[in-house]
């Protein structure tokens, strides 16, 4: 029992995510690397993004009900934060965010890498 609330003191508060839901992000890193897409949902707690169409998983489903259809669907799998950018229609690449103003932080620029 005190073992359980030791961890419990230990957990750290949720970091704040650098990609939000509608965000065109670009994949750099892993089996899906080079596509583009759309992030869907973001996993703070264990650092995941699901971004739409890809990643795609297949998922066996059974018919719960009766008349419901069972089969197999393709459903987006989680992508690591650290494998992804967001992406900038301009240079058709990953880029980085750089906020231009602390008040305006919903508003940001795309940081280039140096060439």
């Amino acid at each position: 029992m005190k073992q359980t609330e030791a961890l419990n003191a230990k957990k750290m508060p949720l970091r704040k995510s650098r990609f939000k839901k509608g965000d065109q992000v670009h994949v750099i890193a892993g089996k899906a690397k080079g596509q583009v897409g759309e992030v869907l949902r973001v996993d703070l707690k264990r650092h995941f993004v699901f971004i739409k169409d890809v990643a795609l998983q297949k998922r066996h489903t059974k018919p719960r009900r009766q008349g419901e259809q069972g089969g197999i669907l393709s459903i987006e799998g989680p992508v690591h934060v650290s494998n992804v950018l967001i992406h900038c229609p301009t240079c058709n690449a990953g880029v980085r965010k750089a906020h231009t103003d602390a008040e305006m932080c919903k508003q940001y620029e795309a940081k280039h890498p140096k060439k």
